[in-house]
C-alpha cells in the first residue's frame, strides 16, 4: 500500500455534504484505506472566474491502486457527485486532486505528481502540516 495525500474541495451546493459524500465513497472503496483528514478551511477561489468560496482540506489515504487508476477513481467520484468538466477552473461540487503519491515524481500523459500548485495553496500547506503532526 502506498500513502497518498489528496486535496479535496467544494464550492457548489452544500459544500460540507459534498466533501462528506466524497470521503464516504473513498472509505467504501476496497482498494483505498482512509487514514485521516485535515481540518476543513474556507478559502477564496483562485480562479479568474467569479465564484463562491471553497471548503478545502487534505486527506491521507493508503492505496494499492496505481497513480493512473487512483486518478480515474477520483474522477469517478467527482462525476458521481455532479462535477461537470466544461470550463477550466469553473465552480465545482467536488474537486479531488492527487497531491502526493508516495515519494513518486510523475510527469506523463497529463498526470503530474507531486501536484504542481501545492506551494501556491495555503490550505494544502496547512492541511499537510496538520496531518504530519497527527
Amino acid at each position: 500500500m502506498v500513502t497518498c495525500y489528496i486535496g479535496i474541495g467544494s464550492n457548489l451546493g452544500n459544500r460540507q455534504e459534498n466533501i462528506d459524500k466524497a470521503v464516504e465513497e473513498l472509505k467504501n472503496n476496497k482498494n483505498i484505506k482512509f487514514k485521516q483528514s485535515s481540518s476543513i478551511y474556507e478559502t477564496e477561489s483562485v480562479s479568474d472566474i467569479p465564484q463562491g468560496k471553497f471548503l478545502n482540506g487534505v486527506l491521507e489515504i493508503e492505496t494499492d491502486l496505481g497513480p493512473r487508476s487512483l486518478l480515474k477513481e477520483l474522477n469517478r467520484i467527482e462525476a458521481n457527485l455532479g462535477r461537470k468538466r466544461t470550463v477550466k477552473n469553473a465552480p465545482r461540487t467536488i474537486d479531488l486532486d492527487i497531491l502526493y503519491y508516495g515519494s513518486e515524481n510523475i510527469k506523463k500523459d497529463g498526470l503530474v505528481i507531486p501536484h504542481p500548485k501545492i506551494s501556491e495553496r495555503e490550505f494544502v500547506l496547512k492541511g499537510l502540516r496538520e496531518l504530519s503532526r497527527a
